[in-house]
């Protein structure tokens, strides 16, 4: 027989006890599992959820279960609700309870600045962390199927005993470290609405214009608009609908008629003539009546400053030399944009590497090299640094 906490919880009287034990811990690990390979919207298919001397998994399909009072727990901003990988999970709780349930702790994010890896995935993070081996099998077995096996059940009630060890090791590694602040703001940034935004005005977002036009820019947002709502309306993943490359070759040719499409390479032949692309010629003749009432506001067009030779490859090597001496992952420092802007002489505070932290450790140095200021110089294999 299964132990209890691997018997989903599948009834009213039992969430409300499981989510009593939850709420006395100032923390909740939190983990779905879910179903979203031919749907727009992800299908919630098993909650897990752990704290200290409490762990259960929560059946939201379960017949007449209202997971209500378990979503009103991880919508109280008083506890931290802990993920690893959080944005899919996010992305799902955000729809459910209207706004992403921070506070979050993600510790993917958290083990970059605790020298773990970059994107590190759960199992690598837990045999890091605790020295345990996780039993991937049930990984990718169908969760939507009643009953689950009681090996799913054991795989998925791990996601979140594990994540709990791990959270209270890395939480307390990085206050010993006093680290906790170098990855606020990557835990916050998960928290913006606009990060799980599905707003078909703004699908365009999700693409990159690929020229400075107003009819170019004006029937992208268009066609992204109009594949948005089909996808959300068929509940249908947008690339069942259509692929992005098609719409970036309808907005570099802009076709207006059935034969026009025809002509399109990324586009399917017959794909205009069909009930899914009901609308799609309309969407691209209105951009393109009136592209200044659609398209975003561009930006004008300047002369990128020019990049001194050697330059960003200098700044990696500093980099590199300064990740490894503080043990965090460099693209918690700096990614390749930050690394190409500072090599141009931009200073912007945009730039996450001339900032906070950040600035202290990397930023200043940056500068001083760019300048002159400070050397590199390699002894015995190893990166120098000194003043000029």
């Amino acid at each position: 027989m299964p132990s209890d906490s691997l018997i989903p919880i599948t009834s009213q009287d039992e969430l409300g006890a499981f989510c009593e034990a939850l709420s006395h811990s100032d923390f909740i690990c939190v983990d779905t599992e879910f179903h979203r390979e031919t749907t727009f919207w992800p299908r919630l298919c098993l909650i897990q959820a752990s704290a200290p001397g409490v762990e259960g998994l929560i059946d939201p399909l379960a017949e007449d279960l209202d997971i209500g009072p378990f979503l009103q727990l991880i919508a109280e901003e008083n506890r931290v609700k802990v993920f690893h990988a959080a944005r899919q999970d996010i992305e799902i709780f955000n729809r459910l309870i209207g706004h992403p349930p921070g506070p979050v702790f993600d510790t993917q994010i958290a083990a970059m600045a605790l020298g773990l890896g970059d994107s590190i995935s759960y199992d690598n993070l837990v045999q890091r962390v605790l020295s345990r081996q996780i039993d991937k099998s049930s990984q990718f077995t169908d969760w939507m199927r009643r009953p689950l096996s009681e090996k799913q059940l054991a795989y998925a009630l791990g996601d979140v005993t594990h994540l709990r060890d791990a959270f209270i090791w890395m939480r307390d590694e990085l206050q010993k470290l006093d680290r906790m602040g170098w990855v606020k703001a990557e835990m916050a940034d998960l928290e913006d609405p606009a990060l799980y935004d599905t707003d078909p005005a703004n699908a365009w977002q999700r693409l990159k214009l690929r020229r400075n036009k107003p009819d170019y820019a004006a029937v992208m947002v268009a066609v992204a608009e109009w594949r948005e709502e089909k996808a959300q309306l068929l509940d249908r993943p947008r690339r069942r609908i259509l692929k992005d490359d098609a719409i970036y070759e309808i907005a570099e040719q802009r076709p207006t008629k059935e034969k026009d499409f025809e002509r399109l390479r990324a586009v399917p032949n017959g794909f205009i003539r069909s009930k899914q692309a009901d609308g799609l010629i309309e969407a691209v003749r209105v951009a393109l009546d009136d592209p200044g009432a659609i398209a975003p506001d561009l930006p004008r067009h300047r002369q990128n400053a020019q990049t001194p030779p050697g330059a960003p490859e200098m700044l990696k090597v500093l980099l590199k030399h300064v990740s490894e001496e503080a043990n965090v992952v460099p693209r918690l420092i700096a990614n390749a944009a930050d690394i190409e802007r500072i090599a141009r002489g931009d200073r912007d505070e945009d730039i996450a590497a001339m900032t906070g932290w950040r600035r202290e450790i990397f930023g200043d140095k940056a500068l001083r090299l760019l300048s002159g200021k400070l050397a590199l110089s390699f002894e015995d294999g190893k990166v120098r640094l000194f003043e000029m």
